[in-house]
């Protein structure tokens, strides 16, 4: 065990390392609060944007199919028949059109119902990982940081010189001078 040496050959690599995970630490959570917003700003568009616009054009689409019925009960009043048949198109169109926005308010209430329960899962895997990011890898570049300089010192330690290495100014010990 006493014959065992360290070999340290590029303490600048173990540098190098600790800087490239600094910057991987600051890339990471900068691109956690990137995805955080992201899903805090679809919920808001789900909530808050796409409801007022279905809505508002439930509303407008409701108005054009009262305009055509009307339009279509004012044809029949008068007496001329065949000019109903454009007034009952247009009905027809405004209330596919209507229904249609009806299936998208659906549609869109129940993505609002279930975003939470389908995006909360995963949202909770973020936040382990911002936690680890946060926490425990800023104690990993402590101890690259302590290890780096634990290795200088040591490197800057001289090892002992045996009988073969020593300088050639220096005669070897004899049985006499000791």
């Amino acid at each position: 065990m006493a014959d065992q040496q360290a070999k340290v050959t590029s303490i600048e690599a173990l540098e190098a390392f600790r800087s490239q995970l600094i910057v991987f630490l600051t890339k990471a959570k900068g691109a956690l609060d990137e995805v955080s917003e992201d899903v805090r700003r679809t919920r808001n568009w789900l909530q808050v944007e796409q409801r007022n616009y279905w809505q508002a054009e439930i509303k407008r689409r409701r108005r054009k199919l009262d305009e055509a019925q009307q339009e279509l009960f004012s044809a029949k009043l008068a007496t001329f028949t065949s000019a109903t048949t454009l007034q009952e198109a247009a009905v027809i169109k405004a209330r596919r059109s209507m229904n249609e926005a009806e299936e998208k308010l659906r549609a869109l209430k129940h993505w609002i119902r279930n975003f939470d329960s389908t995006v909360d899962p995963l949202a909770r895997k973020l936040e382990n990982l911002r936690q680890f990011l946060g926490q425990d890898m800023p104690k990993a570049v402590a101890y690259l940081t302590q290890t780096q300089k634990t290795l200088e010192a040591y490197a800057e330690v001289a090892a002992p010189r045996d009988i073969t290495q020593q300088s050639p100014k220096e005669p070897p010990p004899t049985e006499e001078s000791q």
